[in-house]
Parts: structure tokens; C-alpha cells; sequence
């Protein structure tokens, strides 16, 4: 099984050429040159490419021709996603509507919580709403993700409020995770990608075995806060769903044994949520590494 290596596929020019051209040019117009950057990640991205089939083909049972074109819309939904949220940050916030369902849980977190995704529609727009909740967010991001991207977020993200936690080999992040929850913050991160190594949980995600990571629900556990699983899919050009579950807390307990449950059914919480949005939202998986355990039945 192929890991997710801790970064995303994608350079910094990429993103400020169409940050320009939305700027100067229209969203309409980028989204057109966006088709000829999907023909390309067509052929150039072929691990990614065949992730993806087995998602469609396997997972889906899509058919051989079906899958193909799922996978091309899968790259054009993504491009335009990550489209929308430049448009956003660049200041194009009122071409986009949205509608929030739970936005009532969030706003229990009045003294901080944590906010779980995964990579699936576009959560990071969901920042309006965040606004809106006079909250301070703290996104967590691997190490390597962060180096790359570091520079460009700082510049585009200087009017929210928002800042970047990177999680270390060393565990110098618990600190700044610690100080963030007793100021009455909320966190947010992924709960669907890990590195070689992180502890895992196995669980069956639509219909197949998947792996999923303990870390964001131990965190939960461990700082004795308030989570929500929350998604903000696309459902038009210009038009994004946010969704975020009722606030539960996960108990900590020091017996190993029942330690382990807990956090077991907190991960199958998660996942169960991930996979009815997905089965509503099937083309904005945007996991580009093998995720499921795969078997030799179906060849992509």
C-alpha cells in the first residue's frame, strides 16, 4: 500500500498565476484554463490517477469507461475547489453563497474545541462562517506541507484570523495545542490522511477496510475538549454546503483496554460521517494516494 508522504502535489507559481488571473481576469476564465491543467494531471500524475480509478471502479463499481470519466470530473471539481477557495482569499468572498447546517453546534465552543475534516469538498471555505463565530482557528498541518506552503499562506491569510500549528517528530506541538484550547480557540484538522508510522485504526469505509489515525480523536480525548466533524461541500459554481455534527466528547480513561474502545468508536464516528457525505458527494474525494486495502480483483 502506497503511504501519503505528509504534502500536497502542486507548486506556489501554479497558485499565483491563478490568483492573477481571477484577479484580472475573472474566476469564468480561470475555470476554463483549468480543463487544460486537468488533461495534463491526466497523464502526469499516474499514481494519483490510478488511486482514484480504484476509488471509482472498486469502491463505486463503476464501470471501466464510467470510471474514466468520474476521474476526469473528480480532477475538474478539485481544480475548481481549490479555485474557489484562491477567489476567496483574494477577496472574491461575495460571488459565493453557502448554507450553513450546524452552525449552532460550532457556536457551543465558547471555551474552544476541535474541528475534524478530511479531503473532501472544501472545508478551508467554511472560513466565512468561522469569521462570523469571532473565533481564533488554529489549522494543523505536517511539517512538509507547511515549509512548501508557508510563505504564500502567511501573505494570502493576513486578514483572517487564522494561524498555522505544525505538527513535529518531536511532539513540540502539543505545547502550542495546549495553549490554544486553555485561550479558548478551536483547532482544526484532518482525520483522514497519516504518515508511515502514526497509530491507526482499521475500519470498514464504504463497504471496504480502510485505515484511519487515532491522533485527532486523541487530542479530543486527551485535552478533555468539545469535537465536531464538519465538511463544506460544492454543490453549484458558486454555491458550497457546510455541514458540522452535534458536539460530543470523547472520555479519556487511563485502563488501556478501554482506552483503546473509546478511541475506536470515536475513529468509526468519524469515518461514518465521511462516508455519508461521500455517498451523497461521491466525485469530491480528494484523497490522491491508496487509501482503501487494496486486492488484485479489479486492475486500474
Amino acid at each position: 500500500m502506497v503511504s501519503w508522504e505528509g504534502k500536497t502535489r502542486g507548486g506556489i507559481t501554479g497558485y499565483k498565476i491563478f490568483v492573477l488571473t481571477i484577479r484580472y481576469l475573472g474566476l469564468p476564465f480561470a475555470y476554463f484554463l483549468l480543463r487544460f491543467v486537468v488533461l495534463y494531471f491526466l497523464f502526469a500524475s499516474r499514481n494519483a490517477a490510478a488511486s482514484m480509478r480504484y476509488y471509482f471502479r472498486r469502491i463505486l463499481g463503476q464501470s471501466h469507461g464510467r470510471s474514466w470519466l468520474s476521474l476526469c470530473r473528480n480532477y475538474y471539481v478539485f481544480g475548481q475547489v481549490i479555485l474557489d477557495k484562491l477567489a476567496m482569499l483574494a477577496g472574491f468572498d461575495y460571488r459565493f453563497t453557502f448554507d450553513f447546517e450546524g452552525e449552532e453546534h460550532l457556536r457551543q465552543m465558547d471555551r474552544g474545541g476541535l474541528l475534524i475534516s478530511a479531503h473532501v469538498g472544501n472545508w478551508e471555505i467554511a472560513g466565512s462562517l468561522l469569521n462570523r463565530l469571532n473565533k481564533r482557528i488554529h489549522i494543523l498541518l505536517f511539517d512538509a506541507e507547511h515549509q512548501r506552503m508557508k510563505g504564500f499562506l502567511e501573505e494570502t491569510l493576513t486578514r483572517r484570523n487564522v494561524h498555522f500549528i505544525v505538527i513535529r517528530d518531536d511532539y513540540s506541538h502539543l505545547k502550542e495545542i495546549s495553549r490554544a484550547f486553555a485561550c479558548g480557540d478551536i483547532i482544526a484538522m484532518h482525520g483522514d490522511r497519516f504518515l508511515q508510522g502514526n497509530v491507526t485504526l482499521p475500519v470498514t469505509f464504504m463497504g471496504f477496510p480502510a485505515r484511519f489515525p487515532v491522533g485527532p480523536v486523541n487530542i479530543a480525548s486527551r485535552f478533555s475538549v468539545p469535537v465536531s466533524y464538519v465538511f463544506a461541500v460544492k454543490e453549484s459554481r458558486s454555491h458550497y454546503h457546510f455541514y458540522a455534527t452535534p458536539l460530543q466528547r470523547i472520555e479519556f480513561s487511563r485502563n488501556l483496554v478501554r482506552r483503546q474502545e473509546i478511541l475506536k468508536a470515536a475513529v468509526e464516528a468519524f469515518a461514518a460521517q465521511l462516508e455519508k457525505v461521500l455517498k451523497k458527494y461521491p466525485l469530491q474525494w480528494f484523497n490522491y494516494y491508496d487509501f482503501w486495502e487494496k486486492d488484485p480483483v479489479i486492475q486500474t
